[in-house]
């Protein structure tokens, strides 16, 4: 007799056979091998294949009153916890026909009665190794998923790290501080939530990686500051209107270096053959852009009056719209060295002022009406100025 792997010794296998005497034979022909459990109907064993130990392998007749094999089959493909059990048919039926039907609904064999000791041996060690190997490769398909969601988590918490040490180095060359980067991208992230439902927006705020790319490009807004000179940049006093013009130019000049930087990597996408096409979806083509819009258009103006470009409305890219609004409260109650922070109630009117002339109405609407928590971020968030907390947890919603 054909020797069977005594690794195998713990599998169990269910026969379902509504006679007594086959299931004594079966039984105990599988016995040395395998843990058995038996079940004299298809109602039975569909019940069988809940309880632990759960089946391996279920041997199953045809012929059975109530419900034949075939219908439990079905039943079993229906079910979750049965789906994938390998399922061998063992009937007197031996027909082509009936071998046909039976793989046809997703039985992996079909032995006939009277059966032959050695052969059922060999076909149901045969599907145990099979289900051995399918387990082994969905365990491994397993852990190579989830490897790959760990080291993608940690590529995306290596390019965050890298994208504030960024915008950080652009601030750092400004008499702004790092906390400055954390607020107006808190406010950026609160105006999305606000404004998620909104008729307007609704269609981009549906898109979850969209909203994430708009929050993570926030803190480069000011990256074309990198090509101010010292002497304006770092001026402890008010500039002058030649120096406000060059001033003006990190704008563009922030837009410039990212379409750049999309420009390079098309083009190394380009010699690896990949076309146009094959940037549709692409997450770091897609995050440049959302860099672009903010670092070029943060200072463009709702009524047409803002730079570098004089876009008006909805020509504004709407990430740029939503850094206007932060941009321009974060600068009013911070303290410069060349001003002090403005009071609230100034702060309050400067904003209000600004819907439909410098701001899109309906991200200032949601910004008027949510005042206190912006005010909050700002608290959260709060450089080292103790006599500013006054002017900033003061202000009215």
């Amino acid at each position: 007799m054909e020797t069977v792997d005594p690794t195998m010794d713990r599998v169990t296998v269910l026969v379902v056979d509504d006679t007594k005497e086959n299931l004594t034979v079966i039984g105990q022909l599988l016995r040395p091998y395998y843990h058995v459990r038996v079940a004299n109907s298809g109602a039975r064993a569909l019940q069988a294949v809940e309880v632990a130990p759960r089946p391996d392998l279920i041997l199953l007749d045809v012929m059975m009153p109530d419900m034949d094999g075939y219908e439990v089959l079905k039943a079993l493909r229906q079910q979750p916890v049965s789906h994938d059990i390998p399922v061998i048919f063992v009937t007197a039926l031996a027909a082509d026909t009936d071998e046909e039907l039976g793989l046809s609904l997703g039985a992996v064999d079909y032995v006939t009665k009277p059966i032959k000791p050695a052969l059922l041996l060999a076909r149901v060690k045969a599907q145990l190794e099979l289900k051995k190997a399918r387990d082994w490769l969905a365990d491994q398909n397993a852990y190579l998923d989830a490897e790959v969601h760990r080291r993608m988590a940690e590529n995306e918490l290596i390019k965050d790290v890298s994208l504030h040490a960024l915008a950080a180095l652009a601030e750092k060359r400004d008499n702004e501080t790092g906390n400055h980067l954390h607020r107006t991208q808190g406010y950026v992230a609160l105006l999305i939530e606000l404004l998620r439902e909104h008729p307007r927006f609704q269609a981009e705020f549906a898109d979850e990686a969209y909203c994430r790319r708009v929050i993570k490009a926030a803190p480069l807004h000011d990256i074309g500051k990198v090509g101010i000179p010292d002497a304006i940049l770092l001026k402890p006093g008010k500039l002058t209107p030649e120096e406000f013009e060059v001033m003006k130019t990190h704008a563009m000049i922030g837009a410039q270096a990212v379409g750049e930087s999309i420009m390079q990597v098309r083009a190394a996408r380009a010699q690896r053959g990949l076309s146009a096409e094959d940037d549709v979806g692409d997450s770091s083509l897609d995050f440049l852009d959302v860099v672009c819009q903010i670092a070029g258009g943060h200072h463009e103006k709702w009524d047409g009056s803002g730079y570098p470009q004089g876009l008006q409305g909805d020509a504004i890219p709407l990430p740029a719209r939503l850094m206007a609004v932060a941009d321009v409260f974060d600068a009013l109650i911070s303290r410069r060295p060349y001003k002090e922070p403005f009071a609230a109630d100034r702060v309050l009117q400067i904003m209000q002022e600004g819907r439909g002339r410098h701001f899109d109405p309906d991200v200032a609407d949601a910004f008027l009406e949510h005042l206190d928590r912006f005010h909050e971020i700002a608290e959260c968030f709060k450089d080292e100025h103790p006599e500013d907390v006054g002017e900033i947890s003061g202000a009215k919603g």
